[in-house]
């Protein structure tokens, strides 16, 4: 799924949990975007089994969708506080980099910064610290003529 579905689809789920029922203008006017263009991307959408439309055109995400739409939501919260909170980035800094982060990472590596944040944090709150490994320098690694291709 592209970005802007995954937007879409993080869109509806957060203006449910905040509306309840959800309207095409709803989402055109939290996303910045016109109504016509949220209209083609519910039509695919829905084409792809993740949003109904009631009788009343409300959007409701169907339980595909949800558990979609919580994926990216999940993603973005644990790699925005990977960066605030183990790496020292900005807040805001943080929340735009997530943002374009949660869709492009690969499952493997997001298993693996879901899994070193626990870790970290979970360490840390126990008081030990010495779980963070050391700093390597880019220098101290050999690459060969195949990493480089």
């Amino acid at each position: 799924m592209n970005e802007s579905a995954e937007n879409y689809l993080k869109t509806l789920l957060i203006l449910q949990k905040k509306l309840g029922e959800v309207r095409s203008i709803d989402v055109a006017n939290e996303l910045g975007i016109s109504k016509p263009s949220v209209s083609v991307a519910m039509k695919k959408l829905r084409k792809e089994g993740f949003v109904n439309m009631d009788a009343n055109h409300n959007l409701i995400l169907t339980e595909d969708g949800v558990n979609y739409a919580n994926s990216i939501l999940e993603r973005h919260a644990v790699i925005e506080r990977y960066l605030i909170e183990i790496l020292n980035v900005d807040e805001k800094i943080a929340h735009r980099d997530s943002c374009r982060m949660e869709h492009l990472v690969s499952e493997e590596t997001f298993t693996k910064i879901k899994e070193s944040y626990a870790r970290i944090t979970h360490n840390c709150l126990a008081g030990d610290y010495t779980l963070v490994p050391p700093t390597i320098l880019i220098s101290d690694i050999e690459t060969s003529d195949n990493d480089m291709k």
